[in-house]
């Protein structure tokens, strides 16, 4: 179900609506009757696991070497 608000209202009555939105509904809120903008519930991000690649990826010796001068040319866009 979406529900319509004035910017008023919302400003007003934030907690209320956000109440609303972890309930399921979305709000929207209008300025004079018109829709600007929408308020919905936001995915939760999954946790991070500290060096999980770790072991995984191996960066050769040779990654830190200069680049050839043509190479090294054609990243600075000559």
């Amino acid at each position: 179900m979406t529900v319509l608000v004035n910017v008023h209202e919302a400003k007003t009555q934030l907690s209320r609506l956000l109440a609303q939105v972890e309930a399921g509904e979305d709000v929207v809120i209008a300025r004079r009757g018109a829709p600007v903008a929408r308020l919905v519930a936001c995915q939760p991000r999954g946790w991070r696991q500290p060096d999980v690649l770790k072991g995984k990826i191996v960066i050769p010796d040779c990654f830190f070497d200069p680049l050839p001068e043509e190479e090294l040319a054609a990243w600075e866009g000559k």
